[in-house]
């Protein structure tokens, strides 16, 4: 079974983000590479709650939709290009996450399946237009898998076996919540 290596880390200076010392955060819609029209709906789901845990005000994900849509905005990447200015006129927040979601799903081959969520993410300071941090993560079921060489009837059973239960079950909303948090607590 091919595994989804974790993405590398890389060196964050958090000078400008302590500086810049945000209360608040917006969650700016996430832009959607992907082919799964779920994986929208289940990073908003997930991505609030540790950022509220962490003691940030989050604008509610209702809110902000229903704010953009009456306002004439309803493609994403448009909401992406809104200046920080006119974003913090608008909801008088601190900052603005930015998040695109690059792989979101399974897929399926005879042997295996894997079920992976990739995503970037940047914090902007909304006041000044600074970037204040920048991350990527990805997260994949076969990393809780144990490699099996038990033989190709076996490989082929487990494989099927998994098939059934990814399908069945919404795995990718529960492998969104490990990329979210590695994205933001590099677990």
């Amino acid at each position: 079974m091919v595994k989804a290596a974790p993405l590398k880390k890389v060196s964050v200076d958090y000078d400008e983000f302590k500086q810049s010392d945000p209360k608040s955060i917006l969650v700016l819609p996430p832009i959607n590479h992907s082919y799964e029209l779920d994986a929208v709906a289940s990073i908003n789901a997930n991505v609030t709650r540790p950022l509220a845990e962490a003691g940030y005000y989050v604008f509610p994900m209702a809110l902000v939709s229903e704010t953009f849509t009456q306002n004439g905005y309803t493609i994403v990447e448009e909401i992406h290009q809104l200046a920080p200015s006119k974003l913090h006129d608008v909801f008088a927040s601190d900052a603005a996450l930015y998040i695109e979601i690059h792989k979101y799903g399974t897929a399926y081959s005879l042997l295996a399946s894997d079920t992976v969520v990739s995503l970037s993410a940047r914090l902007v300071d909304l006041r000044t237009g600074i970037l204040l941090w920048q991350g990527r993560a990805q997260a994949a079921s076969s990393e809780e898998r144990a490699d099996n060489d038990s033989g190709l009837v076996a490989m082929m059973f487990s494989a099927v076996v998994h098939q059934i239960l990814d399908s069945a079950f919404d795995v990718s909303f529960d492998i969104s919540k490990k990329a979210i948090n590695r994205l933001f607590f590099d677990k």
